[in-house]
């Protein structure tokens, strides 16, 4: 526990950023008109694809007895592709939505 709140005193201007970031990421996002959502959506899957190659990288060179970072590489895939794939899965919807009525 002690090695923990060393850590948080000593990267806590990261961890205001981070906070901030936070905070400043869903004050924008909520502020975007529905018109834009498709091709931001496939901006944020790009980026999640990033992600999922860095968290893939990060796992491979990661040494067998480090479980934080395998563990926390393997969090990054999971997540980053359940992101990806739910954003195609509602980019998909919304396209849907302006194509015509099949006969």
């Amino acid at each position: 526990m002690e090695h923990i709140l060393s850590f948080l005193h000593q990267h806590i201007e990261l961890i205001y950023i981070v906070i901030l970031s936070i905070f400043l990421g869903v004050e924008v996002i909520s502020r975007v008109p529905s018109v834009l959502h498709t091709p931001l959506m496939s901006g944020a899957n790009a980026i999640h694809g990033v992600v999922i190659i860095g968290a893939i990288i990060v796992m491979g060179k990661a040494e067998t007895d480090n479980y934080l970072a395998l563990i926390l590489g393997f969090l990054a895939v999971i997540l980053g592709t359940i992101n990806v794939v739910g954003g195609f899965v509602v980019t998909d919807r919304m396209l849907e939505m302006f194509r015509g009525k099949k006969k």
